[in-house]
């Protein structure tokens, strides 16, 4: 039986932290869970994983569904989209059966790319080597989760861009059901030797086909539509990471209307130590004041009242009610107080 390999190519970047991670990994779930009472499905398909962030990783190799388990995901920083893409590539050349004279190979791949944000590196040639080699072997679906993506960029890899409004749980339960349905759509598509790939029906309203033409570019290494800090437990030395999500307040100065950007806080949320295993270690300097950023949490790993102090060392833990604190990061001991005004902090790629 020839396969028909599937790879989900998702961003993991700390823009995904909290709801849309949680919902893709049991989104993911689901769509396993369906394709293992398919009987076209289970006979044809194999599902691979690969995400990415700083760097990319294969989370699940290439396998039959019978066997497959969904992962945990977890969360790094940056947005790497070129090494995704390279990483996919590698993938592709290191498991796809090509049919020669005495062996049918597998069908033409499909790759669902899920992504939130804009990437924060260079992604020009890792698209040149898509379009070049793998543009016409394979079938890529790219996806925007919500507003904030590049679907310029998106569009030079795939006519394919849709758009998913990932507003509530609901609508990821429809928008993975589409996904479940597309790929048995096309596991019957190609036993019966037509196109191979048949996406099934766009609902229009939870997802929709993006107007490429419409859009204008968008270049760029940080993602500006959040700020994400990255902080440690003191008393736990976990990681955690702290998203606010932009906001444009208008206002009027001397008669003139005006918009300001601030951040509004989304949550304080704990990641594993894979979180720098994932991360890219360039020598980054994003900073953003903290004037700009509106909600402090609490430390989602101890609970401690604030999860919002800079060491000398500039890294940021939590503290509690104690006269002296440790910086889990430098080891450095210290009382803390309350300053006035705003300052500089570290921000993630995002």
């Amino acid at each position: 039986m020839r396969r028909l390999p599937i790879y989900f190519l998702i961003d993991i970047s700390e823009s995904m932290v909290g709801e849309p991670i949680q919902q893709v990994e049991e989104g993911l779930a689901t769509i396993i869970q369906a394709l293992k009472t398919d009987p076209h499905a289970l006979e044809t398909v194999y599902v691979s994983i690969i995400v990415f962030a700083g760097q990319p990783k294969t989370l699940v190799p290439l396998q039959e569904i019978v066997s497959f388990y969904p992962p945990k995901f977890p969360i790094g920083s940056g947005t790497s989209l070129s090494k995704g893409l390279g990483h996919l590539m590698y993938e592709l050349r290191s498991n796809i059966v090509k049919t020669t004279y005495e062996v049918k190979g597998d069908w033409k791949p499909i790759v669902f790319l899920f992504t939130d944000g804009v990437p924060t590196d260079d992604t020009q040639a890792a698209i040149s080597e898509w379009k070049n080699n793998w543009q016409r072997t394979a079938n890529l679906i790219a996806v925007s989760f919500g507003n904030e993506t590049d679907t310029k960029l998106l569009g030079q890899l795939t006519e394919n861009v849709l758009h998913f409004k990932n507003t509530n749980v609901q609508s990821y339960k429809e928008f993975f059901k589409w996904v479940t349905d597309s790929i048995k759509t096309s596991s019957i598509s190609v036993e019966n030797n037509s196109s191979g790939f048949e996406l099934a029906k766009l609902d229009g309203e939870t997802i929709s086909k993006i107007d490429l033409t419409k859009e204008e570019p968008n270049k760029q290494y940080v993602d500006d539509n959040y700020v994400v800090l990255s902080g440690k437990c003191q008393n736990t030395k976990r990681p955690y990471l702290m998203k606010y999500r932009k906001n444009i307040a208008p206002s009027i100065y001397a008669g003139i209307e005006l918009a300001s950007k601030n951040y509004k806080l989304v949550g304080a949320y704990q990641v594993d130590n894979n979180y720098f295993e994932l991360a890219d270690n360039s020598n980054f300097n994003n900073k953003v004041n903290t004037e700009e950023l509106f909600g402090a949490p609490t430390c989602p790993c101890c609970g401690n009242q604030i999860a919002f102090a800079v060491c000398v060392c500039q890294k940021i833990h939590c503290i509690g009610d104690e006269q002296i604190s440790t910086c889990p990061w430098c080891n450095n001991q210290g009382s803390y107080g309350y300053g006035e005004g705003g300052f500089d902090v570290n921000r993630t790629q995002g």
